[in-house]
Order: structure tokens, then C-alpha cells, then sequence
């Protein structure tokens, strides 16, 4: 679509949503002299903390692309439902924010291909900010189960930041561990803005801060990029070194992102995890 009919479809949709509202639904007084059905643009820009000038330029067709912050505010003034957000969002030339998911949501297609690479891989499913929403065995026997544990224990960059939970077992030299970090700081810097600097982005970033100068560095370098590490090293008591390639799948309809690990070739890594696998066998009593 053009960037002119895009314009022009815009101000349509902005014009036909205002026209559908009443000053009662959205707690403003009918007053005596509406010449026009629905809300007035004056109101509508109120309501989204925008001047009237800026918002009378949108329903016209011009002015410079909205941000997204200012495409939250008029999806909020005007009522919209999750499908005519995203319409919104792309008519504006950005993507469709993910709708908000309940807690303890996994995605069903990422859990399943998660699950199927269970013999194989160590794999994890993790949420926008990097929140592991789910594990498979082989995973949780490497770095410990974390999924649904309380506060940040489960998300991925304070385990790495936070609480070196996970970086312990990492034997990368240190230039490589100072990448992976600038990674996920670099990532974190992506996925802030795209939920638009809200509460639960912005309390991950305060409490980083606090809890690691290393993080505070890489956060002042301002990086983005919506890359992790594609390598990792760990150590584990029981097979020793595996050496993992990392990649990711993301859902277009969660944000969520399955992360799975796998052995390196022309390395022992395949043989001892599966070692690793056979001892999960039989200590679960799986075969």
C-alpha cells in the first residue's frame, strides 16, 4: 500500500471511529451545539494527550508518521478493541503491538515444537522481556528449573546480570561473555520501546541498574538489535564441556521466542548430551 492511500485510510479510520463515539461513553458533557455526530477532534486529542493541531493534521492526512506512544494514546481515546489497534498500528507504518497475554500463557505452537526437540536439545520458552515461561527437561537439568519462579529469578537477562545464576556454568573468555551481555542489553533496548517504556519494562531496567554496573555500562551505550548470542560454552559436572549453536523461533501472534541449543558440530558435544539425555531416562523413569 502506498504511502499516500495508507495516509488517506488513516485519516478515514481515525475520522469513522471519532464519528462512532458519544461524550457520554467516554465521560465528557453532550453539550447543546455538536454539529457533528461522535466526539470532536478537540476532545479526542485531549483525551490522548495530543494537541488539537497535531491530531486535526492526522484525520487531514498529513503531518510526520505518528510514534507509537502517540498511537497508544489515540487507540485509548478511541475505544479500540485489539484487532482495530493493530489496524491502526499498521496503517501508521509500525507493527502490530502483540496483545497482552495472561500469566502463565505459554504459546501452544512454541511448547510443542519445544517438546518435540526434547531428546535432542536443551529448549526454552521465553516471553518479550525474556521471561522463561516454560522448560524441557534437558534444559532444566543444565541450568536449573526457573520457569514461574518469583520476581526476575526466571527472566533470563537478570540471570545473567541479576544473579549470574546461569552465567557460572558459561565458559566463554570473557570478550565473548562481554558480547553475549551487550546482546541482551541490546535486545532489552529493542523490546522497552516496543511496549512503549510500561511498568513491568521499565521496573526490569530500574532493578538492572541497581543490581549491576557491568549492566548500567551497556545500557548507557544505547545499542539495539533484536539478536542474542549465537553461541554458548557451559560446563556440566556430569558429561563436562558442550559446546551449543543457539537459535530462536518467534511467534508472530505471542512475541514469545522458543530458544533452542544445539551441539555444535565437530565437537563431543552431541555424545555426552546425549549421556545427559539417557541419565534423565532413567532417573525419571522414561525407558
Amino acid at each position: 500500500m502506498g504511502d499516500n492511500i495508507m495516509r488517506e485510510e488513516l485519516a478515514d479510520f481515525l475520522r469513522r471511529r471519532r464519528e462512532a463515539l458519544t461524550p457520554e461513553g467516554r465521560g465528557l458533557p453532550a453539550g447543546r451545539r455538536r454539529r457533528t455526530p461522535g466526539l470532536r477532534r478537540d476532545e479526542v486529542a485531549r483525551l490522548a494527550n495530543m494537541s488539537t493541531t497535531y491530531y486535526e493534521r492526522l484525520e487531514q492526512g498529513r503531518g510526520p508518521q505518528p510514534s507509537t506512544a502517540i498511537l497508544a494514546g489515540l487507540a485509548r481515546a478511541l475505544l479500540l478493541d485489539a484487532d482495530e489497534r493493530g489496524y491502526l498500528y499498521r496503517l501508521a507504518g509500525h507493527p502490530a503491538p502483540a496483545a497482552r497475554k495472561p500469566g502463565g500463557f505459554v504459546d501452544p505452537q512454541l511448547l510443542s515444537v519445544m517438546r518435540a526437540v526434547g531428546t535432542t536439545s536443551p529448549a526454552f520458552v521465553a516471553d518479550d522481556l525474556a521471561t522463561v515461561v516454560a522448560q524441557n527437561d534437558l534444559h532444566s537439568t543444565l541450568f536449573g528449573h526457573v520457569a514461574g519462579l518469583p520476581g526476575w529469578e526466571a527472566n533470563m537477562i537478570w540471570c545473567w546480570f541479576g544473579s549470574a545464576r546461569w552465567r557460572r556454568t558459561v565458559l566463554n573468555p570473557p570478550d565473548q561473555q562481554a558480547a553475549i551481555g551487550r546482546a541482551y542489553v541490546a535486545y532489552l533496548r529493542v523490546v522497552v520501546a516496543q511496549r512503549d517504556y510500561d511498568e513491568n519494562a521499565m521496573a526490569l531496567v530500574t532493578d538492572l541498574r541497581a543490581a549491576s554496573p557491568e549492566f548500567t555500562r551497556m545500557w548507557a551505550a544505547h545499542r539495539v538489535s533484536r539478536s542474542y548470542a549465537s553461541s554458548v560454552s557451559v560446563h556440566d559436572e556430569r558429561v563436562g564441556r558442550l559446546d551449543f549453536d543457539c537459535a530462536q523461533m518467534v511467534s508472530s501472534q505471542s512475541r514469545q521466542r522458543l530458544h533452542t541449543l544445539h551441539a555444535a558440530a565437530g565437537t563431543s558435544s552431541q555424545e555426552r548430551l546425549t549421556r545427559l539425555t539417557q541419565d534423565i531416562h532413567v532417573l525419571t523413569g522414561r525407558g
